[in-house]
């Protein structure tokens, strides 16, 4: 073995006790967007703030990224993973605890926790890095995400199947199985090894992590915008869509379905992503998911039939795909293990923010200018990202 080798804990055992957890905690992602919105709608004094249970899971997801990430960093992933899992149980609980005392303010405590929980389980790209060989980084980062699809499938079957077991609490169920859900989502976790805390080596304190100089580095740097871009603008075109869908005469139920669809392109791709980052390269896939987004935006501008909608949610899923799972196979190779927890936690903070004001400006776009101008929006930012990769690309070659 070489100094530059790495042995992964238990590798494939690991590997397969993440998956799993990843897949039955993940499932409550889909139920907490719908239970928002409509337990909102319930409990809310008015009904301009029946979004509010949404709003604040995205905020408190922005919030508690970095000491997630800063707590896995000192205590390990099982101990991060088990907290996520029970902010999700208390979440679920406080929902619950919400509809039966018809309290507002119960339910946005414990959207907050689910928003917490659901940032936490971000992470698990990371942890399936590290406990692969290094060459199989970025198909371990792409299968872990494989998991999306069974959330976003197995999601809207739970919601429905359990919203209704207390016919005189609506969606109390629904959050009752939250809390089964990350019950049961614990169980792998209870079983991973080698995955607490590092113990420094030779006795010798692990060095400070100075985070500003880490992410001064340009493929660092680089990593973050275009994870931060790709989110952000699948968010600008995925969050209104419905909503102009029925401003053109189709119905929630035919919104809900492009949606769903949107959903399985996002991660169905999953499947071959890390088998393509590792023949062409990160970057390559970056770039061709960067060009995927602007072919969804120009589909979106160029009509409003359902085929247009259709067309542009799967092409934006799949574009999305490519440009986050790209982005982060180039953090995970651009960092060395003692600089994960801080550069990770920071990362995931600027695609939160990026999400939080495109789901926020996507609104304004919309009612101020019209689908037309939002969706054309995209193309620059789109355009300036992929310019910035292959600029610095070429001149990383020609350093070479």
């Amino acid at each position: 073995m070489t100094a530059i080798e790495r042995v992964p804990p238990a590798g494939p055992g690991n590997f397969a006790l993440l998956l799993g957890a990843n897949a039955v905690l993940g499932t409550a992602l889909p139920m907490m967007i719908v239970l928002g919105g409509l337990a909102g709608l319930a409990l809310a004094p008015t009904p301009g703030l029946a979004t509010l249970p949404t709003s604040v899971s995205t905020l408190a997801g922005l919030a508690t990224a970095p000491p997630f990430s800063l707590l896995m960093g000192r205590f390990g992933r099982q101990a991060g993973f088990v907290l996520g899992a029970a902010c999700a149980a208390a979440g679920g609980a406080l929902g619950l605890a919400g509809m039966m005392q018809s309290s507002f303010a119960l339910l946005l405590v414990g959207h907050a926790l689910l928003g917490a929980a659901l940032a936490c389980f971000q992470f698990f790209r990371f942890a399936a890095a590290e406990v692969v060989p290094d060459r199989w980084r970025s198909v371990a980062i792409s299968l872990m995400l494989t998991s999306g699809l069974v959330a976003a499938l197995a999601g809207p079957e739970v919601f429905a199947a359990t919203q209704g077991l207390v016919p005189a609490l609506p969606l109390a169920g629904a959050y009752g199985a939250i809390v089964g859900l990350a019950v049961l989502g614990t169980v792998p976790l209870l079983f991973l090894r080698g995955l607490g805390r590092a113990p420094a080596a030779a006795g010798i304190a692990a060095p400070r992590v100075d985070v500003r100089a880490v992410l001064r580095r340009r493929p660092v740097a680089l990593a973050v915008f275009a994870g931060a871009v790709s989110q952000g603008v699948m968010v600008l075109l995925m969050v209104p869509t419905p909503i102009v869908m029925v401003g053109c005469g189709f119905d929630a139920a035919t919104g809900a379905a492009v949606v769903g669809w949107h959903v399985v392109a996002m991660f169905a791709p999953s499947f071959a992503t890390g088998f393509l980052i590792k023949r062409f390269g990160a970057t390559s896939i970056v770039l061709a998911g960067l060009a995927l987004l602007a072919v969804a935006a120009s589909i979106a501008a160029a009509g409003l039939t359902l085929t247009h909608f259709y067309l542009a949610l799967i092409v934006l899923g799949v574009g999305w795909n490519f440009g986050f799972i790209g982005a982060t196979s180039l953090l995970a190779d651009a960092l060395a293990p003692e600089e994960r927890a801080a550069a990770q936690g920071v990362n995931d903070t600027a695609i939160a923010l990026a999400s939080t004001l495109c789901a926020f400006a996507s609104g304004a776009l919309v009612a101020g200018f019209g689908w037309t101008v939002l969706t054309l929006a995209a193309l620059p930012v789109v355009a300036a990202t992929a310019a910035t990769l292959l600029w610095f690309g070429r001149a990383a070659r020609a350093g070479a």
